[in-house]
């Protein structure tokens, strides 16, 4: 079974994109034939045939597939066709009427099928997705064969799921198969879908569409009284990013009601409803139909609720997006002891905690940027929201790092430098702030590390360990200290190491434990230099880094060693140390400097 739907391929759930078809706008519900060769209903052919007066009137160019009245859009389409047939059957109907019902039509036939072809036209391969079974036999073609209607829904859900992060979604009522897969697809490999119905609902297609993905094992299906199963999952404590709701169902009311009373939707969490618009009913007099007036009523308890706010999307069926007031006012909070409305309460500057962690518009640099601990803080402050400028000694390393970042949205630039050399740290710094106007994150992770014995130790590699890792870093501090202090903000951040608090064994590295140290002397002297000038300055001592540099068979021994040594039981992984960074770059931070904040597994403790 094709996938194809008109002349545009709609994606097939838990599959990557169809092969690419002919380019053009997906019209799943109707045809609106344009210039060219005519496909008229027989209704149309009559009227023309009849008529002569319509052919010539332009309408004779423009045959009208039946649009199924399933939206309000498709409602005011079905009323135009029908207004146009009279039209066409009715000499007496000016060709300027006419004209005009034609240009009403063909922009209600769009209101539903233009933005569905938009959403749909672009499609992700999902990681972990079997791209083959051409023949559909297990595949979304089925799936897309039992719910034809349309995928916006789906890429809409996937959008909200992508803003707000989701990773555990509640359904309640019969959302579409097609739907709850797309939502499992954007949810992370710890995501989970509970999707509640009061009757097996999904067809043979979607279950099998289920199974095949990787990603139906995030899907639990609870089949029973919903009543009942937003009673348990509310003893279970279950808490939840987003809450879909179907209003078509007559107790959609209550389990809005229930959702808030009992905080399943977590702090930021977000509401969709689908169906508020009924085919337009909810808004139009003289309506008894108990599903409409249940859908109003629904409206109109969200609508009055002052813990939340919404907003009504006109597409397809109408879907509402609701989300907690951001500050709610004194009607909702009701309760028996006074509450202290402090910072606390409503956060630092009206700002919660996890919006405090964000870095959106600052200017950062990282060091070392091109590899290792370097390019997972170069990624984690990017992510933040900070522009970064990737520095390393090989400039085709920090290409490739920036590059990444580019590929992620995030702003970046990519720089060379040797920063034990003062010019070349003038020069990087000059260069970010032509570019971006400031720097306000320093990240000196650049450092070297050389083993001999002690009483083997040249010279050369003395100072060359102290050149990169101890000067080098000075150097760095006292370039972008002088722009922060001059601004009155700033976050610098060193990497130090555990090798700054032991002596880690049995590797023998006297250069390096010593500039370590070095490094964090320099750090807590510098943070308390400037702390009064609005400048903090903090390092992170990481533990033994799981990098391709300590893969090879040779150094198996040496890594069993270190194993053996920490409790934890694995070497740090780059992703350990990024949140740290984060935090330290953070207006979270803002009363800490000269820490050295240890991420060793426990490995300094024993």
């Amino acid at each position: 079974m094709s996938d194809t739907v008109g002349s545009h391929r709609c994606p097939r759930p838990g599959r990557g994109p169809a092969p690419a078809a002919v380019p053009g706008p997906r019209v799943p519900h109707c045809v609106v034939l344009r210039s060219g060769t005519p496909r008229q209903t027989p209704e149309h052919r009559s009227a023309t045939a009849s008529n002569p007066a319509a052919a010539s009137s332009g309408l004779g160019t423009r045959g009208i597939m039946h649009y199924p009245a399933e939206t309000p859009a498709g409602l005011i389409a079905e009323n135009l066709l029908k207004a146009q047939e009279i039209a066409l059957n009715d000499s007496r109907v000016p060709t300027q009427l006419r004209n005009y019902l034609q240009k009403a039509l063909d922009v209600a036939v769009g209101l539903d099928t233009y933005p569905d072809a938009m959403a749909a036209s672009k499609r992700k391969m999902s990681p972990g997705h079997d791209s083959g079974d051409a023949g559909g036999t297990k595949s979304g073609a089925g799936l897309q064969q039992e719910h034809s209607s349309s995928c916006l829904n789906g890429q809409i859900f996937e959008m909200f799921i992508h803003m707000i992060r989701a990773r555990k979604i509640l359904l309640i009522g019969k959302l579409k198969g097609y739907s709850i897969l797309a939502i499992a697809e954007e949810l992370p490999d710890d995501g989970k879908i509970f999707a509640c119905a009061e009757v097996p609902y999904l067809g043979v297609n979607s279950q099998e569409a289920f199974d095949y993905s990787s990603d139906g094992k995030k899907i639990s299906m609870r089949v029973g009284p919903i009543a009942d199963t937003l009673e348990a999952l509310h003893a279970e404590d279950e808490h939840f990013d987003m809450v879909f709701i179907d209003a078509d169902q007559r107790s959609a009311v209550n389990y809005y009601s229930f959702v808030m009373d009992n905080h399943l939707l977590r702090m930021d969490g977000v509401i969709c409803v689908e169906n508020t618009l009924m085919k337009g009913q909810v808004y139009l007099e003289n309506i008894s139909e108990e599903n409409v007036l249940a859908v109003r009523k629904l409206n109109t308890v969200i609508n009055s609720d002052p813990r939340v706010e919404q907003i009504i999307l006109p597409v397809q069926n109408g879907l509402s997006i609701i989300r907690r007031s951001p500050a709610p006012p004194d009607a909702v909070i009701e309760t028996k002891k006074e509450v202290l409305r402090d910072d606390i309460f409503w956060g630092y500057n009206k700002r919660r905690i996890l919006d405090r962690l964000r870095l959106d518009d600052k200017v950062a640099y990282v060091t070392g940027g091109g590899q290792g601990i370097g390019r997972a803080f170069a990624h984690a402050l990017g992510e933040a929201g900070a522009k970064v400028a990737v520095v390393d000694l090989v400039l085709e390393k920090a290409e490739a790092v920036a590059h990444e970042l580019s590929l992620k949205g995030i702003k970046s630039i990519a720089l060379a430098a040797d920063v034990s050399k003062p010019k070349d740290v003038q020069r990087i710094v000059d260069t970010i702030v032509a570019r971006w106007g400031t720097v306000d994150i320093a990240c000196n992770n650049a450092g070297i590390n050389m083993n001999s014995a002690s009483e083997d130790t040249s010279l050369e590699e003395w100072d060359k360990t102290f050149n990169v890792n101890l000067r080098g870093l000075f150097l760095c501090c006292q370039a972008a200290g002088r722009i922060m202090l001059n601004q009155g903000y700033g976050k610098i951040i060193n990497t130090a190491s555990m090798a700054s608090l032991i002596v880690p064994h049995p590797q023998k590295q006297l250069a390096y434990n010593a500039s370590k140290a070095g490094v964090v002397k320099l750090t807590q002297t510098l943070g308390t230099e400037w702390i009064d000038r609005g400048v903090k300055v903090n390092c992170i001592s990481p533990g033994i880094v799981d990098t391709a540099l300590i893969r090879s068979e040779a150094l198996q021994p040496l890594v069993r060693r270190w194993l053996a040594d920490i409790p934890a039981g694995r070497l740090a992984r780059g992703t350990d140390l990024q949140a740290a960074v984060v935090f330290l770059a953070s207006e979270a931070s803002d009363y800490m400097t000269g820490h050295n904040l240890v991420i060793e597994g426990g490995q300094s403790l024993w």
